[in-house]
């Protein structure tokens, strides 16, 4: 599966911003998708993550800001950005996991929030 990422770049705190993830195949078959980022100097951490069944999960940072959504018919997963904030810049990933030990990445998209 390959995962191409896009929608990032600069954003005024406050203002919204949607990133997307193309996958090359139906998602049908995917039974975990998630976005991911890493800050300068920090570790990757999960921000949100849908299941096949339309299941999520949100860190607790993001909670109540941020929307994952798929989109089947479009083989697309969704980050809704609200009310970013500058804490929340980073390179965002998408991820597929096709089973624990089958995962794929797309390349990164950068966000930047300024105050």
């Amino acid at each position: 599966v390959q995962l191409q990422a896009s929608g990032g770049g600069l954003v005024q705190a406050g203002r919204s911003l949607r990133l997307s993830c193309a996958a090359s195949e139906s998602i049908n078959s995917i039974n975990d998708m998630g976005w991911y980022r890493q800050a300068p100097g920090k570790q990757r951490e999960l921000v949100a993550r849908i299941t096949s069944g339309g299941s999520t999960w949100y860190a607790d940072s993001v909670k109540g800001r941020f929307t994952i959504s798929r989109d089947s018919a479009k083989n697309a997963v969704y980050l809704q950005m609200n009310s970013p904030i500058p804490e929340d810049t980073a390179v965002y990933y998408c991820k597929a996991s096709l089973s624990p030990w089958k995962n794929y990445w797309g390349q990164g998209t950068l966000v930047t929030v300024s105050s």
